[in-house]
């Protein structure tokens, strides 16, 4: 339970980043090469504002750029999920004298050599 209160806060901290990094440092340059059009200010106006009524719109723009928030989170998930896979089939690969592999692998596979070796007992003995 401690394991995923950790990832829920460092998860949260991560989303600040990464919104911080879409706000901050992929949206100025982008608004400069739409002629400094804000992304998060375009909008399509269904019904333009008068005097006893509201504007009603559909804000595009902020869709994109949440869209672009979670591009990069995803992205960044995969990449940490698929490092952190590669490690533990190194770790976890009993023949690999690199890495320490844990007592229950190490165990499993030997478990799996004397299974192996009492199946091909019990061919001989079968066979005679």
């Amino acid at each position: 339970m401690i394991d995923m209160a950790i990832g829920i806060i460092i998860g949260t901290a991560f989303n600040n980043v990464v919104n911080t990094l879409v706000k901050r440092v992929l949206m100025p340059p982008l608004s400069l090469l739409t002629n400094d059009v804000n992304l998060i200010n375009r909008k399509y106006i269904l019904r333009a504002a008068t005097e006893g009524t509201e504007e009603i719109s559909i804000g595009y723009g902020e869709l994109l750029e949440v869209l672009i928030d979670f591009g990069i989170i995803t992205l960044t998930i995969f990449l940490v999920i698929k490092f952190i896979n590669r490690l533990r089939v190194k770790a976890e690969d009993p023949k690999n004298e690199a890495e320490v592999t844990p007592k229950n692998i190490e165990l499993l596979a030997r478990l799996e050599e004397l299974m192996e070796e009492q199946n091909e007992i019990l061919r001989n003995n079968s066979k005679k």
